[in-house]
């Protein structure tokens, strides 16, 4: 599944606010029951390879969590030029917040068979490769590649099987 800042303005910019996405998913993964198969962090995006018991309401709780906290970092920093595009981009009928962080919606697909699953993983590992942001995928901190070529990474993933 896919997840976008609003406007693809680019926050993931830099390790305090990509922590707010990791530290989430650890806390999911921990806690609500996620399976972490595979996930990458991108300046304005999130891409993940996830199975839950109800992923609408974990995605609905985790957009909404990392949100508050990456609007409250942004006021911390002094980014009133960043809210103020989360607030001119926030649809009108929210009504709860000032801003909004996320896209509606997630855009989730299933993955029907072990060689969808493949070519999935090998998607979201490459993105930052795609960009011309790295050479190989497991360069990309802020990815579940090193994982997978390397063994290990900075957030633990449920491999299948």
């Amino acid at each position: 599944m896919t997840s976008t800042i609003v406007e693809w303005i680019p926050l993931f910019t830099s390790a305090r606010y990509c922590s707010i996405v990791t530290d989430s998913l650890l806390f999911c993964r921990e806690q609500k029951g996620l399976s972490l198969h595979a996930y990458v962090i991108m300046d304005s995006h999130i891409h993940l390879v996830v199975t839950a018991p109800d992923i609408t309401t974990l995605m609905r709780d985790f957009k909404s969590f990392t949100g508050k906290r990456i609007i409250a970092l942004l006021e911390a920093d002094g980014k009133g030029w960043l809210l103020g595009r989360l607030e001119f981009f926030k649809k009108s009928y929210k009504t709860k917040s000032l801003h909004q962080v996320w896209q509606e919606g997630f855009h989730p697909q299933a993955i029907l068979s072990e060689e969808m699953f493949r070519q999935k993983v090998d998607y979201v590992h490459l993105d930052p490769v795609r960009r011309g942001l790295v050479a190989a995928p497991e360069h990309w901190v802020y990815s579940s590649a090193s994982n997978y070529y390397l063994g290990a990474g900075g957030i633990e993933v449920d491999h299948l099987g």
